[in-house]
Parts: structure tokens; C-alpha cells; sequence
């Protein structure tokens, strides 16, 4: 069974950071494209971020750019958000992404492209 489980998520003031995980199971994900969005009550999930499978290629929101830095960590299945500089607009529920097609270029920015979901971590940023 295919399972991504998100860490890290929790209570954090404005200007702060957090470092989110999300461990694979149940397959390899070393050689897929991964990613995190976030979703607030009422609105749609919108895209964070997105890794090449090799972690050479990395794509951001502009919302994020320069404050989150997606990694990954293929020995251990593992890919990771680094949220610094933390806004209250960040506060959301963060889920990670995997594809089940491996290797490629390409880095996906859309949730319809992305075949697993973890259960999401909540983030909620104070003022």
C-alpha cells in the first residue's frame, strides 16, 4: 500500500520556521516528481512547490519564492518544505505529492497531476 505521511506541521509566530517531511512507503519514490500544496477552509489546494526526481530542478509559488526550499532525500524516501520567514497568510494544511511515472524533466504544478496524497499537516502561523 502506497503510503505518504507529512511531518512537522504545528504553531508558529510570524517570522518563525518549520520544516515539514513527508516519508514515502509502500513503493520507491526516489525516482518520481514530488511537490507540496496547501489548502485553506473554502478555498481550493494550491500549488507550493515541485521537485525534479533527481532534486537538481526546483519550482516555487511566487507567494513562497525565497522563503521555502523543497528538498529531497532519496536514500531515505523523503522529501522535505523548509518554511522560513513564516507569514499567518502561510497558515493552511500542507499535503506532499508524489507522480507514479518516474524520471523526466518536467516539474508539475497542477494537483491533477499527481497520483498520491498524503493526509496533509496543519501550519498555522501567529501575529
Amino acid at each position: 500500500q502506497v503510503q505518504l505521511v507529512e511531518s512537522g506541521g504545528g504553531l508558529v509566530q510570524a517570522g518563525g520556521a518549520l520544516r515539514l517531511s513527508c516519508a514515502a512507503s509502500g513503493r520507491t519514490f526516489s525516482r518520481v516528481p514530488m511537490g507540496w500544496f496547501r489548502q485553506t477552509p473554502g478555498k481550493e489546494r494550491e500549488f507550493v512547490a515541485a521537485i525534479s526526481w533527481s532534486g537538481s530542478s526546483t519550482y516555487y509559488a511566487d507567494s513562497v519564492k525565497g522563503r521555502f526550499t523543497i528538498s529531497r532525500d532519496n536514500a531515505k524516501n523523503t522529501q522535505y518544505l523548509q518554511m522560513n520567514s513564516l507569514k499567518p497568510e502561510d497558515t493552511a494544511v500542507y499535503y506532499c505529492a508524489a507522480r507514479a511515472s518516474p524520471y523526466g524533466s518536467t516539474l508539475y504544478m497542477r494537483e491533477s497531476e499527481y497520483n498520491y496524497w498524503g493526509q496533509g499537516t496543519q501550519v498555522t502561523v501567529s501575529s
